[in-house]
C-alpha cells in the first residue's frame, strides 16, 4: 500500500505538524483562508459509543470482512471466539493488528472483539487492522489525522486480477508447442 510511513509515534506527530504548517503557509500565501479556520467553523466530531462504551469499525482487505469492536480494556483480542495467538499463529499477522494501537499509543488500553470471514489468513489480519482503526476513530475521532498519516484509515483495494479466457490464469499464456 503506497502511502504508509513506518516510524515513531512523535516521528507521525512531526509529519502531521509539518503538514499543517505547510497547509497554513501555503494559504498565507494565497490569500486563501486556511484549512484550519475552515474547519474551525464545523462542529466537533463526536465519539460514536453503544450502550456498553464499544465502538464500532467494519474493516476490509481482499475479500475479507472484519466486524470489530473495541471497548476500554488490558489489551485482549478476540478473533472468532478465539485468542490472536491461536487464531493468527504467525508473528507478522499478530503485528499488523497491534499498528493502529501503537501509532496512537493506545497499546493495551482496549479490548478487542471481532468476526472475520472470506480470504485467507493475511487479508484476514488487514481486514482487522483496518477495522480497529475504524473503531479507534469512531471511539476517539480526535486520532484519525496521526492514524490517516500513518496509512491505516484509506482501504487497501488490491484484489487478485480476474481470469481471463485463453489464458492459464490472469496473465500466463499456455505453453507454446511448436508441433
Amino acid at each position: 500500500m503506497s502511502g504508509i510511513q513506518t516510524g515513531t509515534l512523535a516521528d507521525l506527530k512531526e509529519a502531521l505538524a509539518a503538514r499543517q504548517a505547510a497547509a497554513a503557509e501555503e494559504a498565507a500565501n494565497t490569500g486563501r483562508p486556511a484549512p484550519a479556520a475552515l474547519l474551525a467553523d464545523r462542529p466537533k466530531v463526536e465519539p460514536k459509543r453503544d450502550a456498553l462504551g464499544r465502538a464500532y469499525g467494519t474493516g476490509r482487505r481482499k475479500e475479507s470482512v472484519a466486524r470489530v469492536w473495541i471497548k476500554p480494556g488490558k489489551g485482549e483480542i478476540l478473533v472468532n471466539d478465539k485468542k490472536v495467538g491461536v487464531y493468527f499463529a504467525r508473528p507478522v499477522l499478530r503485528m499488523l493488528l497491534t499498528q493502529p494501537f501503537l501509532v496512537a499509543d493506545r497499546y493495551n488500553q482496549f479490548d478487542v472483539f471481532c468476526t472475520v470471514v472470506g480470504g485467507g489468513l493475511s487479508g484476514q489480519a488487514g481486514a482487522v487492522r483496518h477495522g480497529i482503526t475504524r473503531a479507534l476513530i469512531n471511539y476517539e475521532p480526535d486520532l484519525r489525522g496521526i492514524l490517516k498519516i500513518a496509512g491505516f484509515v484509506t482501504r487497501d483495494s488490491r484484489v487478485v486480477e480476474r481470469k481471463k479466457y485463453g489464458r492459464a490464469k490472469a496473465r500466463r499464456s499456455f505453453q507454446f508447442s511448436k508441433r
